[in-house]
Order: structure tokens, then C-alpha cells, then sequence
């Protein structure tokens, strides 16, 4: 059985994620590949996540709506359905910690699910996290770093 995978053209896993996609270049959001979605899934969900935030991982970007056949998004693309993030607005917000303290491990995970979420947009992350709940056929992670200077 193959599983559910995300890459990206722009970055592999554990590189540098390139300035273009963060909060000190265009702050647009970068190429997403995936491949080997189950068959059984009836759309995607993508979360972005800072897991070097200070207290907890910071929210990036939740999205969700996304056909499981299109093969991924493309740079700077907006998702169907788009909800909050940390910075108190929806769509992405690139990869932005403090500046000389170090590089940041940036977690991007897709998800495959049994179902369409039944979430509007705008949404906070606990209610992603909640739909998400007995939904996920199979999810990928694609990590990778940011350090500003």
C-alpha cells in the first residue's frame, strides 16, 4: 500500500524554505505537489504550522476543500476554503520568527479525508482540528526551516 505524500518544487524536506515565500520576501505561499492520495478520498485539508513558536505552534494557514485529483496548488494560489491564522486574518502568512534568533522548523501537513469538511471559512484552528476529528484517511508532512537575519 503506497501512502499519501506532499513535496514541494520550491524546497525539499529539511532545506531552507526560500525567502520569496516568507514574511521578508512576497509572503505568497509556496508550490504543493501530492501524490498517492488514496482513492478513497473526497478532498484535501492543509495545515501550516510554525513548531518553534514560543508557547505553542503557531497556526500559518489552514485550508481545506481541495480536490484530492488536482495534484497539488500552485505558488501563491489561494484554497477553495481558506481559515484564520495567527496573525488574525485567513489565507497563508509565510514563515516570519524573530529576526536573529535562529532558524524555525515549519511543518506543512496535508490531509486526505473521507468527506468535505463542513467548516466555513474563517474558521479558528480549534474548529479545523475538530472537523478534522474521524475524517483523515491518510496525511503527509513536508517539514522544512526559515531563519531570518
Amino acid at each position: 500500500m503506497t501512502s499519501l505524500r506532499l513535496t514541494s518544487p520550491a524546497f525539499g524536506p529539511g532545506d531552507p524554505i526560500p525567502e520569496r515565500f516568507t514574511c521578508a520576501g512576497d509572503d505568497i505561499s509556496p508550490p504543493l505537489e501530492w501524490t498517492r492520495v488514496p482513492k478513497e478520498a473526497v478532498s484535501l485539508a492543509l495545515l501550516v504550522e510554525d513548531l518553534d513558536a514560543s508557547v505553542r505552534p503557531a497556526t500559518h494557514w489552514s485550508a481545506w476543500g481541495m480536490d484530492p485529483a488536482s495534484g497539488g496548488l500552485p505558488e501563491g494560489a489561494r484554497a477553495p476554503v481558506e481559515g484564520r491564522n495567527d496573525y488574525g486574518d485567513t489565507g497563508y502568512r509565510g514563515p516570519c520568527p524573530a529576526a536573529k534568533r535562529g532558524a524555525h522548523r515549519y511543518v506543512f501537513r496535508l490531509y486526505a479525508l473521507d468527506a468535505a469538511l463542513e467548516l466555513e471559512p474563517g474558521r479558528s484552528r480549534r474548529s479545523f482540528d475538530a472537523a478534522l476529528e474521524g475524517h483523515v484517511l491518510a496525511d503527509a508532512a513536508l517539514e522544512a526551516t526559515f531563519e531570518r537575519s
